[in-house]
């Protein structure tokens, strides 16, 4: 009997460590963004985009100037319809760049992720199996917790650099 109640007793002690689960938290994009292909991929961006965006300035402060003579009561009609149209026209190819602006980060950042994906999962796979973690959350989506999770960010992104 008591080897029955000793193993019973064992059992009981036992399961709520085996039951013990880790869980960490892990901020993806934070450790995507810090790591040193995003910073490579965002200089690519900037030199590819920079003439746009310095084009881009230069209709803003056009536009600006513009409107500024449009409200002004000193111009003639005349003058009022020139500057109407060159305002219409500035505004448009304004549009024009900040579309293909956007188009151009939006390629950019589907190519950086298709190409950084597979790295991502082997970073994470690896840090998950060096600390045994059962349950890896996005910062985020914590909304309680009664002890501070280890965040795995930083290792990640070291480890993204690495691959």
């Amino acid at each position: 009997m008591w080897p029955v109640l000793l193993l019973a007793g064992l059992l009981v002690l036992w399961a709520p460590a085996a039951a013990a689960t880790e869980v960490a938290v892990l901020d993806w994009r934070k450790a995507l963004l810090d790591c040193n292909d995003a910073r490579q991929e965002m200089s690519q961006l900037r030199t590819s985009v920079s003439d746009k965006q310095q084009e881009a300035q230069q209709l803003g402060t056009a536009l600006e100037r513009l409107s500024t003579r449009l409200e002004s009561d000193t111009t003639s009609d005349a003058e009022t319809h020139i500057l109407m149209q060159e305002f219409q026209q500035k505004g448009q190819r304004f549009d024009q760049l900040r579309q293909e602006i956007l188009v151009a980060r939006q390629a950019a950042e589907e190519r950086f992720l298709a190409r950084l994906e597979p790295k991502m999962d082997q970073a994470v796979n690896r840090v998950i199996a060096r600390h045994d973690i059962d349950i890896l959350v996005d910062p985020n989506g914590v909304l309680h917790s009664t002890r501070d999770l280890p965040d795995l960010t930083g290792e990640v992104t070291e480890l993204l650099n690495t691959l």
